[in-house]
């Protein structure tokens, strides 16, 4: 089955973003984070991790800043609820990272951190599973930028996330 959205990936990120999947809004125009009311694009401007506010059909630039993306489930788009619970496929995301060797992996949800660490997490840095090769590989699990999570949004571990990439890239 085909992607809906292509993953952004190259060796070495600074960055690897990763979601649960693409909201229908991104599905549709081909572009991470791209529905309207998302605080993705903003917010990555107002922490400092990108120069400028990209707007989300620019996602492929961030790959000349060491930034890519992917999600959790490639084969479905939506809200959490409506995707369907066998559609995440963490061995194959388990597979990009040692392959790629990101620096940082950024999960864009807590559902999507819960889904790859199999257990409850909390929000900011998170401990590497065992089954990732790279051992200086760092995990973040940032609230939800999503307009349907507003309640639950915190700038707060976005910014911290800026500050481990700026100190990565000293």
């Amino acid at each position: 089955m085909k992607a809906i959205l292509p993953d952004l990936l190259a060796p070495s990120l600074s960055l690897l973003f990763c979601g649960t999947a693409a909201s229908a809004t991104s599905a549709r125009e081909q572009a991470y984070y791209a529905k309207p009311g998302n605080k993705f694009w903003p917010t990555l401007h107002t922490v400092g991790i990108t120069p400028r506010r990209f707007l989300p059909h620019e996602f492929r630039e961030l790959l000349a800043l060491g930034m890519g993306f992917t999600d959790l489930c490639k084969t479905h788009s939506g809200t959490d609820a409506q995707l369907p619970p066998d559609a995440f496929d963490v061995r194959a995301f388990q597979a990009k990272l040692n392959i790629f060797s990101p620096r940082i992996v950024a999960f864009t949800s807590k559902r999507a951190g819960q889904t790859f660490f199999a257990r409850p997490v909390a929000y900011g840095l998170q401990v590497a599973p065992a089954g990732v090769r790279v051992r200086e590989m760092q995990f973040f699990v940032l609230p939800s930028p999503s307009g349907l999570a507003t309640r639950y949004f915190d700038v707060t571990y976005w910014r911290e996330l800026s500050t481990a990439l700026n100190q990565r890239r000293e």
